[in-house]
């Protein structure tokens, strides 16, 4: 059985059938979704669509179904939808593309998708004493210890902590951080590795950060848990070459 986390998709629904095809999943892979299926690219709709279709196919079928996690992207457009409040910055940083597209919508599609984004995605997700988070968390006992459960896919904290790090530091020292011993490795999102020039995941300490900048200019990456295999989309701007995403 293969543990499949896969990163931002951030509307980018021709990428992320692409990267499932090139992944050739299984019946037995466990695929970890770590948050923003939305904004950025046209394509927000149909990701929710695909990602509420495909956990319903795999229990249908007995397969291992899919984890779900928050993203802040997905509590904005939640909050969208709860309190008709529109977040300047939000629908700046690729926000209005979404509101735009479910303008045209039937409000039985929204009214699925609200469901979607409030009941089936979780703040974080454990296995085989692995972490699995959109952004990461603060406190140093561990995500389930934080006062505001948002937390988690909102941090950066954790992902600077673990650039920081001296890697000569040995785990043993009384000077390593307390919340790099909470798990044998944690996987996350949220910030692009494009910021450092990479389109690939970079690993730093015990985490591992798979966001790509599919919203921007990079490809939608997926990594498998046991044995590092990495796959990726195209660019995902090349699906899109009308649109500027979140460039």
């Amino acid at each position: 059985m293969r543990t499949i986390a896969i990163g931002d998709i951030h509307g980018g629904y021709k990428a992320l059938l692409q990267l499932l095809d090139r992944i050739n999943i299984k019946d037995d892979d466990h695929l970890i979704f770590l948050g923003d299926y939305v904004d950025g690219w046209s394509q927000s709709v149909e990701v929710i669509d695909f990602l509420i279709d495909f956990k319903k196919e795999r229990k249908e079928n007995g397969h291992l179904e899919p984890v779900y996690l928050m993203g802040n992207h997905d509590e904005l457009l939640l909050n969208y939808f709860k309190t008709n409040q529109k977040n300047n910055s939000w629908l700046q940083h690729g926000g209005q593309i979404t509101v735009d597209k479910y303008k045209a919508k039937e409000s039985a599609i929204i009214n699925k998708h609200v469901e979607f984004l409030e009941k089936h995605l979780l703040p974080y997700f454990e296995k085989d004493n692995n972490g699995f988070f959109h952004a990461g968390f603060h406190n140093l006992k561990g995500p389930k210890f934080e006062y505001y459960s948002n937390i988690t896919y909102w941090d950066r904290s954790l992902w600077e902590l673990a650039l920081c790090l001296n890697p000569e530091l040995s785990i043993e020292n009384e000077r390593y951080p307390d919340r790099l011993k909470l798990y044998h490795e944690i996987f996350i999102g949220h910030t692009p590795t494009t910021r450092l020039d990479s389109f690939s995941p970079i690993n730093a300490a015990n985490v591992w950060n798979i966001d790509t900048g599919a919203a921007y200019k990079g490809p939608l990456t997926a990594i498998c848990i046991e044995d590092k295999t990495v796959w990726q989309s195209d660019p995902v701007h090349t699906f899109y070459p009308n649109e500027k995403g979140r460039n």
